[in-house]
């Protein structure tokens, strides 16, 4: 039943857009906001509350969501999977950058990433898109498919949960320094498996878009660890490695610059290989399906 209604739920979430207003994992992070709001204090002890009481109602709902058979799981994984958006929206910034139009590929791309893309140039944007499409692979396609095979809809709920706290609160500033740790340590622990999963797909697939299995293992080996997040860097070293590019660099986040260590030996990406990697992620999302189903 899981396996026929996550493979429903997935072919769902290439045929149906997300609505605009009403979305599932919208309504989520307004509940967790208004949580937040509630809870908050400067601390990890808080944090760790917080985390729980939010996490415990999704696993919870999605327990009982999986009572309703194949259709409810089919449901359930369309609300949490965003492989097609992801695409549609890096798909966006490659043709606005084909079309000359830098201005409008800034304007979109905080809709991938959260860095400041006013003092970014062409091949910065490609950098930004092929690195966030990489992460995201895993986030929102592998990570919720692994878990839904492990724990059907309640899985599928919890990690989407836990991926969407990580990013309202996962931050490194005055904030959330400690009040976010906890969630930020909870997505670090339920994406570690997806990550790699995530990876040795991009190796395998790698020949599908002009890559080399073997090149792209190695440089994933070699790069994968050196990046700061234990999950991410996994994810863009694999992609770099297939794709045959460098990633990495200064990102620049409001105020703050976070210099991430270069990951890959071929050039920095340019706009064409935005549209390698999303083709490189539908072949990773796809593969993750069948190991999940199976």
């Amino acid at each position: 039943m899981r396996s026929r209604g996550m493979a429903a739920g997935y072919l769902l979430d290439m045929l149906v857009r997300d609505p605009r207003r009403g979305h599932p994992v919208a309504v989520f992070g307004r509940a967790a906001g208004w949580w937040e709001r509630r809870v908050y204090r400067d601390s990890a002890v808080a944090g760790a509350v917080f985390a729980a009481g939010a996490v415990l109602p999704a696993v919870g709902l999605g327990r009982l969501a999986e009572r309703g058979g194949e259709a409810a799981t089919a449901a359930v994984t369309w609300a949490v999977l965003g492989g097609t958006m992801l695409c549609r929206e890096a798909e966006g910034v490659a043709r606005a950058l084909e079309q000359g139009d830098v201005e409008l590929a800034r304007e979109l791309l905080p809709r991938l990433c959260g860095r400041d893309p006013s003092g970014l140039g062409e091949r910065e944007i490609a950098r930004a898109v092929v690195e966030s499409v990489a992460e995201n692979t895993s986030d929102a396609v592998v990570g919720p498919l692994v878990w839904g095979a492990l724990g059907g809809a309640a899985g599928l709920a919890g990690f989407r949960a836990v991926n969407t706290l990580d990013a309202m609160v996962g931050h490194r500033n005055a904030r959330y320094r400690r009040f976010g740790a906890p969630a930020a340590r909870l997505d670090d622990l339920a994406g570690w498996a997806p990550a790699r999963l995530t990876a040795l797909l991009a190796v395998a697939a790698a020949p599908l878009v002009g890559g080399n299995a073997g090149e792209a293992w190695r440089v994933w080996r070699r790069y994968g660890d050196r990046h700061p997040s234990p999950n991410a860097g996994q994810c863009e070293a694999a992609f770099a490695g297939a794709l045959g590019v460098s990633l990495g660099g200064a990102n620049v986040y409001g105020d703050r610059e976070e210099r991430r260590p270069r990951m890959g030996e071929g050039p920095p990406p340019r706009v064409a290989d935005i549209r390698r990697a999303v083709r490189l992620s539908r072949a990773v999302g796809a593969g993750a399906l069948a190991v999940a189903a199976l």
